[in-house]
């Protein structure tokens, strides 16, 4: 009898338990998401697609998890002290994009893990193993060994009798060398000079342009880098003022008057790093996740551009565009 008492008990109890335990998950506060990153929001397509990607992957924003958000606005210098601000929010797991903010994540939060969702963190000596990063940084990486090569072959093919190619870089990177060595050998592989121009500040760019000029290169390369991109109109405006065309991996080029861009899609790397976040929220320890390269390129031309400089673009260009800008 005391023991059909207890089972009778235990069952009215269960359907209350249960409600419990559904209003304490619901209680639990959301797990904080720290997103760094060096430029600026802008019209938020980086964070929508993050959320999208989340929100595929079962994760609520603002109920589940939440984004601490902090934008250095092109300022590299500023991401140590935004990393700071991150940290005392006490997030579970960094989003950052680029080398630069990785490594500032590092060292202000040694113990968590860092998402790289763009960046190149072999040659920038974060981690030293795609397939087992170990420690606490994973992600993606958006360097692909021939990408500059593909980008000067399709100046090449673009370009009529073109022999001299300029490689426009960041003289402050810490693998500026891998960059530049990387470019140089791209080149020499289609049997092209190389001209190297090196930039630090916005007063180096007209000088660097002109040198460029005067060395007679037939188009410009833009080596990826924050402070490059943030200074890619005034770049693009010398170059065309000089009568040759720009290109690099950024998609922004063409749309601010490049002539191509050829590169990962920024976007779907977005969306990938998603997964790696929900991984290690459940639980698996970045040091043991691979980081990926990118699988998805685009190319875009800038059609206005080309007829500007009076380049009859090929028909073998022209069909591999992912988009034409007219």
């Amino acid at each position: 009898m005391n023991t059909r008492r207890h089972w009778i008990a235990a069952a009215v109890a269960s359907p209350a338990a249960a409600l419990t335990e559904a209003l304490w998950a619901q209680a639990k506060p959301p797990v904080v998401i720290g997103w760094l990153i060096p430029t600026t929001r802008g019209e938020g397509l980086v964070v929508r697609a993050f959320h999208d990607s989340m929100a595929a992957l079962g994760w609520k924003a603002g109920t589940q998890y939440v984004l601490e958000e902090r934008y250095a606005q092109g300022r590299a210098e500023r991401l140590p002290e935004l990393a700071q601000k991150i940290v005392a929010t006490k997030p579970a797991v960094i989003v950052v994009i680029t080398s630069a903010a990785a490594r500032a994540a590092t060292a202000a939060a040694p113990a968590t893990p860092i998402v790289v969702a763009i960046g190149d963190p072999v040659s920038t000596g974060l981690v030293t193993n795609l397939a087992r990063p170990g420690g606490m940084i994973t992600g993606l990486s958006n360097v692909s060994a021939d990408l500059n090569l593909k980008c000067i072959e399709l100046l090449a093919q673009s370009v009529p009798k073109f022999k001299r190619v300029g490689l426009l870089a960041d003289s402050t990177l810490v693998n500026r060398a891998a960059i530049v060595d990387g470019a140089r050998r791209a080149a020499e592989q289609l049997r092209l000079e190389a001209v190297v121009a090196e930039v630090a500040r916005p007063e180096d760019i007209e000088a660097a342009v002109a040198r460029l000029a005067k060395d007679k290169v037939q188009g410009l390369v833009l080596l990826a880098s924050v402070w490059v991109g943030q200074f890619q109109p005034e770049i693009i405006g010398q170059a065309m003022a000089r009568g040759f065309p720009v290109m690099g991996t950024a998609s922004s080029i063409p749309r601010q008057g490049g002539l191509f861009c050829y590169g990962p899609n920024s976007l779907a790397l977005i969306q990938r790093s998603a997964s790696y976040v929900d991984r290690i929220l459940k639980g698996a320890k970045p040091g043991e996740l691979p980081i990926e390269l990118p699988t998805t390129f685009e190319l875009i031309l800038n059609m206005k551009t080309a007829r500007q400089l009076g380049l009859a673009i090929p028909q073998a260009v022209m069909a591999r565009a992912t988009e034409v800008i007219e």
